[in-house]
């Protein structure tokens, strides 16, 4: 087993200063080293399910560890008030749109967090919410999803999103997405959505990054014949 001392120590040499801002250009502060995920993922399967570590992990603030650390915890082992403090800590997009769900969309908590955060006026928690429920209808059978309640939520993309801040409006987007990717009953209904969205508006900071057209999506992936297949895990 490895210190919380000996992994940050690891992930310090891994640190590429170009790649350092790289991330500081799609928002990240100071708190990072700069590594790649390649290099995160060949420390990952060192500490792989070491939980401890993960939380100790990702209570560094640092940015890095605490992707790392979504790699490593497995979400099923975690507690609603351990998830409940990673997505208030979760203020960059990595964090808040890809770690936290990864672990929370595993977890017996993952749709009542969901629908808890999406409500919260801080803008990092409602993008960890939108992205956790779309990690929920990627790996849950249709039937055991509520069906009624991912309904109102795509008419509540439509009603909200113009006014939402702009990485919850990404996520939002993203939802809209997954819904029709994953959800085979309905496909029809986030084509409705998705058409009335058309190209969503998010700053993307100068970068080469662009955002998804919903519709389009949905139709490549329903064109490739994949709509409703659904996925083990939402880890990248």
């Amino acid at each position: 087993m490895k210190t919380i001392n000996q992994v940050m120590s690891a992930l310090k040499k891994k640190g590429n200063p170009q790649r350092r801002e790289l991330y500081k250009r799609h928002g990240a502060n100071d708190r990072l080293f700069g590594v790649s995920v390649a290099d995160m993922k060949v420390i990952a399967k060192k500490i792989k399910g070491e939980q401890d570590l993960a939380a100790e992990l990702y209570g560094t603030g640092n940015y890095d560890a605490m992707y790392l650390a979504g790699m490593v915890a497995d979400g099923k082992q975690m507690t609603k008030k351990q998830l409940q403090s990673w997505a208030g800590a979760a203020d960059w997009q990595l964090i808040s749109e890809y770690t936290v769900p990864w672990v929370a969309s595993e977890s017996t908590h993952a749709r009542d967090l969901a629908l808890k955060w999406l409500d919260s006026k801080k803008a990092h928690v409602a993008a960890c919410g939108w992205s956790t429920y779309a990690g929920i209808v990627a790996t849950t059978a249709d039937e055991d999803l509520h069906l009624k309640e991912i309904k109102l939520l795509l008419k509540r993309v439509e009603q909200e999103i113009d006014d939402a801040p702009n990485r919850v409006r990404y996520t939002m987007n993203g939802f809209v997405i997954a819904v029709g990717a994953y959800v085979k009953p309905l496909m029809k209904q986030a084509k409705v959505t998705a058409k009335k969205l058309g190209e969503v508006s998010v700053d993307m900071h100068g970068t080469s990054c662009k955002v998804p057209v919903a519709l389009d999506a949905i139709a490549k992936i329903d064109g490739m014949g994949r709509v409703g297949k659904k996925r083990k895990t939402i880890r990248c």
